[in-house]
């Protein structure tokens, strides 16, 4: 049995403009124990796929379940197999830290719950901010708060929409430990973000949306095996050649061009060379999760999904 399954859900949204498709026929399975990352666009409908399956929308057509129960017809026993730490920073500004998850426990009927608690608060980073007010906490610790409370009722099911936004490395580092050990321990984690090395480096398998569909849906090794298979990675300050700028990507002084064999590496070279570019810190290197994301986005790359 899947840990969850999304069967056809579609979700259309009125506008002055007419109806919009935010969710076009979205089916897979995540598996239980996997640590499955849902990557797209903004826009690209994840977080409203991930509303759907916590109960804050009503799908247009299809249905979700978590561990069998459908999420509108067995709501609570779905909603207490999920723990959901959402984009947003939301908090109750009348309660302690402690105080806030003890009230959580609450909700799904936990007591006795303060050991694990204690475990979550250290774990987190919070075991200093136990008896502080919500008030006084900065943004990443709210955030750390979040998470805290999603995995209270000890979830067999976690989802992490954008974690790490804005939030520091030592939490992204803290956080990762922690949510990789209860994986392996047997959670299933569904993960959103925009940090693309996170996905690569925690994700069994991935989804990715494009305007409400899957476009790829694979093993992470089978995504990035099945693109060019070298980059070729430098720093420049004049701008590059006009033969090569059309199929570059450029963040600041990087530049990124991909190269399918070693003479078309020789060949891009000889362009820097010949126009009096001398690239800095020269990388040849494989293509990660980013360059596979960009080429499925921009249509480079066939949809892969896997059966």
């Amino acid at each position: 049995m899947p840990a969850i399954s999304f069967q056809n859900v579609g979700k259309t949204f009125a506008s002055p403009r007419g109806s919009v498709r935010a969710l076009d026929d979205v089916s897979f399975d995540i598996e239980a124990g996997e640590f499955f990352g849902l990557l797209g666009p903004n826009g690209a409908g994840k977080t409203t796929l991930i509303s759907i399956l916590a109960g804050l929308a009503r799908a247009t057509s299809g249905h979700i379940t978590v561990l069998g129960h459908d999420v509108v017809t067995a709501y609570a026993d779905a909603r207490r197999s999920l723990g959901i730490v959402p984009q947003e920073l939301v908090f109750d500004p009348f309660f302690s830290v402690r105080e806030a998850l003890r009230i959580q426990s609450g909700y799904f009927g936990v007591r006795g719950n303060d050991a694990w608690i204690d475990e979550l608060l250290v774990n987190l980073g919070l075991a200093d901010k136990a008896n502080a007010n919500m008030r006084q906490l900065s943004g990443g610790m709210k955030r750390r708060v979040l998470v805290a409370q999603a995995l209270v009722h000890r979830p067999p099911v976690i989802v992490l929409d954008e974690p790490t936004a804005g939030v520091d490395v030592e939490l992204r580092q803290t956080l990762w430990q922690f949510v990789a050990r209860l994986n392996k321990e047997g959670h299933t984690v569904l993960l959103t973000t925009h940090y693309l090395e996170e996905a690569e480096a925690l994700c069994h398998r991935i989804a990715m949306l494009k305007q409400g569909r899957v476009v790829a849906l694979d093993r992470t090794s089978a995504l990035l095996a099945g693109t060019a298979s070298t980059m070729l990675r430098f720093k420049l300050d004049k701008p590059l050649p006009a033969q090569l700028a059309d199929r570059a990507r450029v963040t600041g002084r990087i530049v990124q061009l991909k190269a399918h064999d070693a003479r078309e590496v020789e060949s891009i070279l000889a362009v820097l060379h010949g126009a009096g570019c001398e690239p800095e810190d020269l990388e040849i290197g494989r293509a990660d999760l980013e360059d596979v994301f960009i080429e499925i986005m921009q249509g480079e790359t066939p949809a892969r999904v896997a059966a």
